[in-house]
């Protein structure tokens, strides 16, 4: 090989403290190792019996879930080979939202494949050219894997062909719970352009108690609290959103106020009271029925506020605010005041609902079947149907633990994110590690019909593919060997009757011995987008880390760190 060992007591080119690593032996098969450990990490929460792990991040929060995308996010990963793959797998939660352990497997696995043909002598340059001849072919050929595609956005049948699989991964045995959840509110927030859908017209609103069976979908946005004032209902209102504080503005610095006799004390707060009143009243006369805020409500506004019949929420969060604004069309004023008719918002119906326990704030515009049901929609202003509305969806989660609520969130934030990748491309492939094996034998095939040096490098890529059958089989606890074998016979069988051919993949429901099934007939179908990612995320991955031969770290910043258990070492004392 090509790779220069370095020499000792040579020149000093940098400053001290800077660390040079370089050669095969320190940096890339040092690289590799580290990508292997943080691939064992995630690797045994891959698939529906994926563990949990339990992981505390540096602010004291504990976590409890076997979603990779979570777990790589609350790891500080400092190993630079090691955040490749994690850069790579956040990338690829950005484009598709699902896949990320995929990423991470496929990359370590790769690697390591590549470690036997670089001892063998085989310059990383030559893996990876071979690599890439490989990816192409795993691509060409996952073309011609699609088996289905969602036909229809409108039905609901159709949405629980690719939202089953990506829920029952998460959370499997509850798929029958959440998918049609899943379903109903993509169904309800999907516009006529699908290519337009936004996952951000579905929202989560977790409410601690009840059963996971007891969730429900809301068609509307959903606050986690009840208003601030005594009226709860009203329909057909003009909504008025404040980012500011409803109550009266305080001075930055404080001042001393001399009060001379008892009626000086008397009028004091008479002048804040009638400046209070005089703003509430001048919402109240521009038929303004619901004030919501973004900060805290005075007791002086609810006064007023409760004496003029109005409805008063607070939702705390930024982000909400702008979603709520999206549902009724209003823009949020950063000053507490009567808006303008461009400013103000409209909503159909605002209610207060109670689930399990808690009271909630409901606010939602009718369809236009509703409408036409409800002989009240006559009294509907005629400017109602110019604002611009979002069909905002709320998914209401119940559950026993805060851990539970935040696991089956992952679970629907998954299904969501795999309409949208759908809605760029409707194709469907079989599930079960099918396609992974029928990939690995193509490119196999492939690679033997390939000249010269690069099939050893295509050979690794195809037998790197059949780590997600292994994978599954240690996490439901068979033999994977055995499994694997099964498999491979199932995909290389020339015979038409029997479990052969592509779409065969992994029975998870078997107990002591491994079994396979037909993924297509099972219903078990993965969005082809999802694996086009991944794969080609997974193999840049690899590529960029095997192609390090020198690592160069400068010394960290900041001066000494301080004794630790050592109270007050810096008193003279």
């Amino acid at each position: 090989m090509a790779l220069r060992v370095p020499q000792a007591g040579g020149p000093q080119l940098f400053k001290e403290g800077y660390k040079n690593l370089q050669g095969l032996e320190e940096v890339i098969l040092r690289n590799i190792q580290a990508t292997k450990e943080m691939s064992e990490i995630t690797r045994t929460s891959f698939g529906p019996y994926g563990r949990n792990k339990m992981v505390v991040n540096h602010l004291d929060k504990l976590f409890v879930t076997n979603d990779a995308a979570t777990i790589i996010r609350e790891l500080e990963v400092v190993h630079p080979a090691a955040k490749l793959l994690v850069m790579a797998s956040q990338q690829q939660e950005a484009e598709a939202g699902d896949g990320t352990n995929y990423v991470i497997i496929l990359a370590s696995e790769l690697l390591q494949r590549a470690e036997p043909l670089l001892r063998m002598g085989l310059h990383p340059s030559e893996i990876a050219r071979g690599y890439e001849l490989a990816m192409d072919a795993a691509l060409e050929q996952l073309d011609t894997l699609a088996v289905d595609e969602v036909k229809g956005w409108s039905e609901r049948s159709e949405l629980l062909k690719a939202v089953t699989t990506a829920v029952a991964s998460k959370q499997y045995g509850q798929e029958h719970v959440l998918a049609p959840l899943v379903a109903e509110a993509v169904e309800a927030s999907m516009p006529r352009d699908a290519t337009r859908f936004s996952v951000d017209n579905v929202r989560v609103v977790k409410i601690m108690g009840g059963g996971l069976a007891q969730s429900r979908v809301v068609h509307g946005m959903v606050l986690p609290q009840a208003p601030e004032t005594v009226c709860h209902n009203a329909q057909f209102a003009r909504v008025a959103v404040f980012s500011c504080p409803v109550d009266m503005g305080q001075t930055e610095t404080k001042g001393t106020v001399l009060l001379h006799n008892a009626n000086e004390m008397l009028d004091y707060t008479k002048g804040e009271e009638a400046q209070m009143e005089q703003a509430v009243r001048e919402l109240h006369d521009a038929n303004v029925k619901v004030v919501v805020c973004g900060s805290g409500v005075g007791d002086l506004a609810i006064h007023y506020l409760n004496r003029f019949d109005m409805i008063v929420v607070r939702c705390p969060s930024k982000f909400e605010l702008r979603r709520l604004c999206r549902v009724v069309g209003a823009n949020p004023l950063a000053r507490f005041g009567v808006p303008t008719p461009e400013e103000m918002g409209y909503c159909d119906e605002v209610r207060t609902d109670e689930i399990g326990g808690d009271r909630v704030t409901i606010m939602r515009q009718w369809s236009a079947s509703e409408l036409a049901a409800n002989p009240q929609s006559a009294e509907r202003p005629a400017f109602a149907d110019r604002i611009q509305r979002s069909p905002l969806v709320t998914v209401v989660l119940r559950g026993a633990t805060v851990n539970a609520l935040d696991d089956a969130e992952r679970a629907v934030d998954d299904g969501v994110n795999v309409i949208k990748s759908l809605t760029k491309d409707p194709r469907l492939v079989p599930g079960a590690c099918a396609t992974e094996m029928e990939l690995s034998r193509r490119v196999q095939e492939r690679a033997e019909q390939t000249p010269g040096i690069n099939q050893h490098a295509m050979k690794a890529f195809g037998q790197a593919l059949q780590i997600f059958a292994r994978t599954l089989g240690d996490n439901v606890g068979v033999d994977s060997t055995a499994l694997v074998a099964k498999l491979i016979a199932a995909h290389h069988a020339s015979a038409s009757d029997g479990l052969v051919g592509p779409s065969i993949g992994i029975d998870v429901e078997c107990e002591n011995e491994p079994r396979v099934l037909d993924a297509k007939e099972a219903g078990i179908l993965d969005p082809l987008s999802v694996k086009q990612w991944a794969i080609r995320y997974a193999t840049q991955a690899a590529l960029t880390v095997l192609q390090v031969d020198q690592i160069v770290m400068a010394k960290t910043a900041g001066g000494p760190k301080l004794p630790k258990q050592q109270g007050n070492w810096d008193d003279q004392d």
